[in-house]
This record gives structure tokens, sequence and C-alpha cells, in this order.
């Protein structure tokens, strides 16, 4: 009964809800809302489970690099290699440490973000209006809601005065919905059931009585909530590129490690055994152990860069799928608008129009006539029209600090905006002005009245009227001109029609403002009395694109990202703040400006494909219809970024490559679905938040790059010494330090890199491109065979002088050309010198911390004896510093070359 009488509630009669029901206009008893509340449970959405602190820990090992590394272990510890062992579980540890700690800081963020729906509501219960809390409301109660209230549940109206709700969460339509109690048609859309209010909405204006139908998972957010569920969020795109990083590197070390044996067992002819087991640590030590705590690091790093740039990462793996994305679909309302409705026009009947400048509900700005400004209480047309904004209106303008938000209709705030940058403020203006009855706004009249008296003069009445231009037009017969009262003809009212129509060509919404004398006896306002009005003025109004909106959008085309506005609002609107912000450019005559779903509903699925490729506007969407634009681009190869705030705006932020909900604006099921929440609703911050993606991939490549070339210097060095009939000339707990301490510092140094040039003046890469790419093959066989060369010179040199001399030389060779090649690494394209050795504080740091444990385990007497060291002479460490450095300077003629040559670049 409960699900039937939610489905078909705005089909029926108020009166027939209520009998279905078993409740009336009195609402319930408290002993039958017990009842129901056992039956139906507690009013509230329902939550995916969460896991625990420890399976979410557990969660930061599912990659593969992660199970190479444990393999590595269990093979460490069944050759007794037992520190490497301990060593590489306490990295595997690190690693799913920050991982976790970063997510665990994000969902923190996130939860001081969130709004509480509503915790209390009005309810008539015993037949008094109460109030509980909203958790406890039933199908079947009757709440009373009011200008201001959020709706606590989704319920059937079954009175109304003047009322009206923002649905902008569920529908996307960011105006004033009226609402009525006329029975509508079985099939009528959510967005057009015009008797019905729902969960999470709120009250702009007007009081209302209404019969609560569903709560908690039966009602229409709730439905959506739930839906989320049989939508699975694909594999990252960058796990999936780790995942085969982990694989090549994985291969280097295998091939390296069998390479080994064979030299060692088939040409040295060494003993099986020995020969075995000095080639599983081989392949333990060609493995980069600290490589996954670097990239985690990298990542960590990314993510705390953008939120200071108010985008806050919940899953750490989208900071750099945001370097790769090709596509953003934005809403419009609250990300490329203000959301707040301003009037930025303001039409006399006689005169040149005014301009207003300013934005949003902060009352300052300028009159402006013909680019002059004006003093707008000096002009008499002008003053009486504010006047009639001021005291013709049931919202406040509230400031909270140094930002201002308004109680009730937008549209009403807006005239009290207009109506303060002049200088009238409402609450001084009610002091001299008393109102004594309303007549408030309805759909049939399309207009709202008041019946207003001076205090110092009781005689002088007037009726102010604010409504639809062809409403107020049609009951005005005259005009004001400063203190007379002129008649109108039909030509002036053709005019007004046409400047009417060139605002609304511009996505204004148009009010008339009139206002008439009223009898001296007057104590209540009646329909028959608003006749004859004097015409005072139109206002046009708009949510207004955010300031940096179209810099943000041009800085987004020419990083070769397309951009998309997908919005449940009027096609109109749309084409209006698209053009004003530049996202309309050169589009081919052969598509529409834009596109709603009602026309794309008859497409084939070819040219539906099509015109998701060539359209950039998508008006009047249901969720459906975001979620098919979604999948089709996907299914086209595109790497997609969806916005959203709403709870229509979910299903669609989990099915994107990255979802991007609002932290101020949105909700909460729209946060639960994204993977980025921007803590300023602003769409310059995923700008901005690409940006550090792309730096991130940049960064990632940078490390990667790093470490196989120092590995693979590694592995060669002990394959020369092989052939050449050499000892070995690195130990595996040398080899372990090396990997560990010297890349791994390095690596951490890397991975804070700040972006080199404009990454945002490149084209987004491809989606298909690797970490690692046959373009590093050069670079790489220049610094092997340079840490090779200077690694046997050094050891060959010191062998005559001992074991253990020579494998000290060669350590300290392989330790500093790796913090060399760490310059060369910090961009190959631009000069070490040309960036600036401190423009990476972190990177001198880390490379300074290295330099002393280096030192510290060669001449600590008992970190000597443990890794087989023997002290050089300071002529020594010189001489073996300034040829390791020679790395740095093969590092920068090989940029030179490839920029003199113009070779391909495969990193900044």
């Amino acid at each position: 009964m409960k699900k039937e009488v939610f489905e078909s509630s705005h089909a029926l009669e108020s009166e027939d809800v209520l009998e279905r029901l078993k409740t009336d206009e009195d609402g319930l008893s408290s002993e039958e809302a017990r009842v129901r509340l056992k039956e139906h449970g507690f009013n509230e959405l329902p939550e995916k489970k969460r896991h625990g602190y420890l399976i979410a820990f557990l969660k930061q090992f599912k990659s593969l690099f992660v199970y190479i590394l444990l393999a590595a272990a269990v093979i460490s510890y069944f050759i007794g290699h037992y520190v490497d062992m301990y060593v590489i579980l306490f990295i595997i540890l690190v690693n799913g440490g920050i991982g976790f700690f970063q997510e665990q800081k994000a969902e923190k963020s996130v939860k001081a973000l969130k709004k509480l729906v509503v915790s209390y509501a009005k309810v008539y219960r015993d037949k008094d209006l109460v109030k509980v809390k909203t958790r406890s409301l039933v199908p079947g109660d009757v709440i009373l809601l009011e200008e201001g209230d959020r709706v606590p549940a989704d319920a059937r109206l079954i009175e109304v005065k003047n009322f009206s709700t923002v649905e902008s969460s569920l529908t996307g339509e960011s105006s004033p919905i009226e609402k009525n109690l006329k029975v509508l048609p079985e099939g009528t859309g959510l967005a057009d059931r015009m008797n019905i209010v729902f969960l999470g909405t709120f009250v702009a204006s007007g009081t209302a009585k209404a019969v609560v139908v569903g709560t908690g998972g039966d009602t229409a957010i709730g439905k959506i909530a739930l839906s989320l569920e049989n939508i699975k969020r694909q594999k990252s795109h960058f796990s999936k590129k780790t995942d085969k990083l982990a694989l090549q590197m994985g291969t280097i070390a295998f091939i390296g490690a069998f390479i080994v044996f064979m030299v060692g067992f088939f040409v040295r002819k060494l003993e099986f055994t020995d020969m075995f087991l000095f080639t599983l640590s081989s392949l333990i030590s060609g493995i980069p152990e600290g490589l996954p705590a670097v990239l985690a690091i990298v990542l960590a790093i990314g993510a705390v860069r953008m939120s200071r740039k108010n985008a806050i990462v919940r899953n750490l793996q989208a900071t750099e799928t945001l370097g790769v994305v090709d596509t953003i679909i934005s809403d419009k309302t609250g990300t490329l608008t203000e959301n707040t409705m301003t009037i930025r026009n303001v039409v006399l009947p006689f005169g040149d129009d005014v301009e207003v400048t300013g934005d949003g509900w902060d009352p300052k700005g300028n009159f402006l006539q013909k680019d002059r400004k004006i003093v707008p209480l000096e002009n008499k047309e002008l003053r009486k029209l504010l006047h009639i904004c001021s005291v013709c209106n049931n919202s406040k303008l509230i400031r909270e600090g140094k930002k201002y938000s308004i109680i009730g209709d937008p549209t009403e705030a807006s005239l009290i905006v207009l109506a303060e940058k002049a200088g009238l403020k409402k609450d001084v203006m009610e002091k001299h002005e008393k109102r004594i009855d309303d007549l408030p706004f309805d759909q049939r009249l399309k207009y709202r009245a008041s019946l207003s008296v001076l205090v110092d003069k009781k005689d002088k009445k007037e009726i102010y009227v604010v409504g639809a231009p062809e409403a107020v037009l049609a009951k005005s017969n005259r005009f004001f001109k400063a203190d007379r009262k002129l008649p109108m003809g039909d030509k002036k009212k053709k005019e007004l029609f046409k400047k009417i129509e060139e605002m609304t060509s511009s996505a204004m919404r148009v009010l008339a403002l009139a206002y008439v004398d009223a009898p001296s006896n007057s104590k209540e306002l009646r329909e028959e009395e608003v006749k004859n009005l004097v015409f005072v003025g139109l206002v046009g109004m708009i949510d207004p694109p955010r300031e940096e909106i179209k810099e943000s959008i041009e800085k987004a085309k020419k990083a070769g990202i397309r951009v998309i506005m997908a919005t449940g609002d009027h096609k109109g609107t749309a084409v209006a703040i698209a053009k004003e912000v530049s996202l309309l450019g050169d589009e081919s005559d052969k598509y529409p400006e834009a596109l709603t779903e009602e026309e794309m509903k008859g497409f084939s699925e070819g040219k539906f494909k099509d015109v998701v490729r060539n359209v950039s506007v998508f008006a009047r969407l249901t969720p459906q219809m975001k979620l098919k634009i979604a999948e089709t681009l996907q299914n086209d190869g595109k790497i997609v970024a969806m916005t959203g705030d709403g709870v229509n705006d979910a299903p669609v932020l989990k099915k994107a490559d990255v979802g991007i909900s609002m932290g101020i604006i949105g909700t909460d099921v729209a946060r639960e679905s994204s993977e980025i929440v921007l803590a300023d609703d602003n769409f310059a911050s995923i700008v901005n938040a690409v940006e550090e993606g792309r730096i991130v991939f940049n960064n990632t490549r940078k490390t990667s790059f790093f470490l196989v070339t120092t590995n693979m210097a590694e592995h060669a060095t002990l394959i020369s010494t092989l052939l050449f009939g050499l000892p070995l000339p690195l130990l595996p707990t040398q080899i372990l330090w090396l990997n560990l301490v010297t890349d791994t510092g390095a690596g951490i140094g890397l991975a804070t890199e700040p972006g080199h040039d404009d990454v945002l003046s490149e084209k987004p890469r491809k989606a298909e491109e690797e970490i690692l790419s046959k373009e590093i093959i050069p670079f790489l066989i220049l610094m092997v065979s340079a840490m090779l060369a200077f690694t046997l010179i050094i050891f060959n040199a010191y062998l005559p002088d001992g074991l253990e001399k020579a494998r000290t030389g060669a350590f300290a060779v392989m330790s500093l050309t790796q913090l060399f090649n760490s310059f060369n690494m910090r961009s190959l394209r631009k000069s070490v010198f040309e960036i600036g050795f401190w423009k990476n504080r972190t990177l001198m740091i880390a490379l300074g911390i290295t330099m002393v444990l280096f030192l510290g385990i060669i001449y600590t007497p008992v970190l000597q004896g443990f890794f087989g060291f023997v002290n050089l002479s300071f002529f020594e460490l010189a001489l073996i510093f300034v040829l390791s450095s020679s790395v740095l300077f093969l590092g920068e003629g090989y940029k030179f070359v490839r920029k003199k040559f113009n070779l391909r670049d495969f990193s900044n």
C-alpha cells in the first residue's frame, strides 16, 4: 500500500491520498506514529555499509606492485635474507599507510562540508502542531511547511498559500517551482509533479500542509541513492597504468636476474646452488621496493596541492586520472554560475535603460545610464521602482560576516538586493511604511501585491504590484513619469513587449512593477482592487556566470579539453550563459547550439553519438540522459570528468572516470558518489585540478624513469663483472640500500617537483599512453652506460687494495651517480641550470639527508662491518664525487641535442 500510494499520489485527489494512508488533516496519533515507525523504519536515506578502518587499510594493498613485493618477501624468507624481507614488508606497510591516511583525511574534509538536510519537522500529532525529529516521520504524517524550511520527506500537498519550492538538487531546475493541488496524469514526470514536495528541497515562499507519502528509501532521493548500487565504478586509469608499470619493472628485474644466472652458471661455471641463491638475491634487488611508496607520495602530494586549490580528493588515484581528462561535463547552476539571481537591467517607461553592476547577494554595485554612473535615488522614476522592490517583498537579506545569504524566494531577494544597492534598506523602510495586507503570488494571477500605508500619513495608502510583465501590463493604463501619471497607449505597450522579448532572449527573467493609490479606509487587499495600475518599470535578472569562468574555459580549451554543459535548466538560459562564458564558439552550422532531452529522444544511435560529439550544450536533462551522454563519450574513447551537485547527478558522477561534486551546494548523495569534492563549487578549481593531475603524471613518469635507470645500471654492473671474470662489485645488502635509501630519497624529492612550462598549453596525452615508453631508451642507454663505466673503473682501480675497498668504491660511485642523475630527471626538456637547483627544495633536502646517511654507513664502524665497507680517504671520495658528477653534464648534453634537433619530448 505504501509503495502504491507513493507512486500514484500525484494522480489522486488529496482526500483520496489521506484515505488510503488512513489519516486525515489533523494528522496521526502518537501511538499510530510509533506503530508505523516500526513498520516502515526511520526516515533516513539508505547508506551503503561502510567498511571499517581495517578493510579500508587492506584495500590499499590491492595492486600488482604489492603482490610482486610480497612474492619478493617470501623468496627472501626462504633464502635466509631476513633483513630484505623485513624491509620489504615495512615498505609495503608504509605504502598502505600513506594511501589510508590521505583518504581518511579527505573523508573528514567531506564530512565537515556536509549539512544536515533538516533536524526537525513541524508535524500534526494528536491534533496539535509539534516538532519532531525528521527521522521519526512516517507515511500518513501531516506536516506544515513554511518559507525557509527544508522539506523533510516526500509529501502530497493538501493546502497551499503562495507556495513554491526550489528543487535544483533533485531536478536541476534553478528557479523556484510554483506548487498547486491539481491532480496530474499518472505518467507525469518527477520534475512536473506540481502537487508533490520532495525530501531535501526547500521552501522558497508561502506555506503549505502536506501528507507524507514516502520516507527514507521510498523517497525520490532515496530511490536514486539505492540505484547507485547497480553502477559499478571502473578500475581507475592510474591503477591500470601502475599495474602495467609493475609488470614492466618485474619483467626487467626477471630478465636481469636471468642473464645474471646464465652468465654465472654457464659462462663462469659457478656452483649451481650458489648461483641460484645469488640470482634470487639479484631478482629481489632488481625490484624497486620503494616505488609503491614513492608513487603513493606522488599522489598524496598532488592531493595536498589540489586541496590548496579547493579540490578535496577522496580517491588518491583520481589525482592522476585528471591529467588525462579530455572532456568535462559541467552542470550550469552553481558551477558555471553564481547560483544567485542578480538584476542586471532596469527599463523605465521613459529615458534610457539602467544597467546595474555587482553580482550575487552582496548589495554593492553601481547604476549606469549610457555607461555613466548615476545616483539612483535622484531619479524619481527609478526611486519609485526601488521603493516597490523593497516594500512588496517577503524575502530577507542576511549578513554573515563578510558574506550575504537570503531567506525566501531568490527572485524576490534579488529585488531587495537591488534596492539596497541604491541605499534603500528594508529594515529602515519598514519603520516608515507598514504593510497592511498581501495578495500572495498566484499561478493564475501571475503577480503578487501588497497594501501599504505610510506611518506618518495614515490616509496615504498604496497597492504595490510585482509580477509577470504580461499580467501587470494588462492591468496597467498609465505610466509613472516624475510625479505625474501619463496615459498608456498601445504603441507604448508594443515597445515594452519588444523590450521584454529582447531581455528574455538573453536568458533574463523579467518582472514588471506597478502601483495604484488605494482608498484611505482600505484594511485588506482584494483581487478586484488590483486594476488601473500605474506602470513603473521592468527589471531583468539572471543567474550570472562566475567572474573567472570565461578565463577557465579558455584555459581548458587551450589544454585540449572539451567542455560540455549538461543542465536541467531551460534551453534559452543554457545557451545565453554558454555564449557569455565563451563555451559556444566556432560550432558548425550543421549542428544546433543546444539540444534538449525531448529533442534527442527520437535520435538513432548513430545520430545520438554524432550530436554528443559535436554539440556542447544540453538542456532539460534527466539523470538518465546525463548518464547516457557520459557513457557514449566513454565508449568513444574519451576520459570524462563530470561535475554535479544534486541527487540527480549521482549516477553519472559514479559512472564518470572522475566524478566531481560540489562541497557547498552539493547533496550528500552527490558527494558520496564522487572522487573529488570542490570546496568552493567553482569550475575554475576543476581546471586547476587538471593542471595538478598532469603534473602528477609527469612526476610519476620521472620517478619511474629514475628508478628504472638505476636498477638497470645495477644489473648491468653485476652482469659485466661476471662476464669479465671479476668478483661481484656489490653485495645484496648494499644493493638493497641503494634501492631503498638512495633511490627512494631522490624519488620522494622528484615527487614534489613543480610543473615546468605551462602544462595546460599541451593537449591531453592519450589515455593508452604508458608511464614507461620507448622514448626513454636513448637516455636510458646513455645513463646506464655511464654508471656502469664509472663503477667498473673505480672497482678495478681499488681491487688491488682489497675486495672490500673496491666494493666500497663501487657502492660510492653507484650512489653518487644516482643522486646526480636525479637532477637530470627533474626535466628531460630543460636544463637544470635553467630551472634552478633550489626551485625544488624538497629534492635538495632529500639529497642532503641521503648524502649524510651515505657517509654514515661508510665511516661509522658498526655500519661499516654490517655492510662490508672500509674507509675512503678524502681525496678518494672527492675523486669519486667529481667522476660521478659527469652524469649530470652528460644529461645536459643529451637535452641540448634533443632541443637542437627538435626530437620528440616525453616529459617536461
